[in-house]
């Protein structure tokens, strides 16, 4: 899971409502070894801040599967949720349960 923390996510002035370092600990909290929880710098779409990208395993990737991206990442409940799916299998493995899929976004074009 890639998680941004550069200029717009991750910034109290934009969501000063969110715990962000805590929302950042949970998720790592929530997701041991073997998941891995990182911090990206700008991945280019501010307008749906916070952004969380989901990589599947690999052998979900190898089998066809893709990262799949949320926007306006802020509540706790939907960092539950996300949580939840990807210990469940995320991309590829377990179905995109229908309250992620109001989060989910396009990831931005080249």
């Amino acid at each position: 899971m890639t998680v941004c923390r550069d200029c717009c996510c991750g910034s109290a002035a934009k969501h000063p409502h969110v715990d962000h370092d805590g929302q950042l600990r949970r998720l790592r909290e929530a997701l041991p070894g073997p998941h891995r929880v990182r911090t990206s710098l700008c991945l280019d779409v501010c307008e749906q801040a916070n952004v969380v990208v989901v990589q599947p395993a690999p052998a979900a990737r190898r089998a066809g599967a893709r990262p799949v991206w949320f926007g306006l990442v802020g509540e706790p409940a939907i960092v539950d949720d996300l949580t939840r799916w990807v210990q469940d299998g995320g991309p590829g493995v377990a179905p995109l349960p229908a309250i992620l899929q109001l989060s989910a976004i396009d990831p931005p074009t080249a």
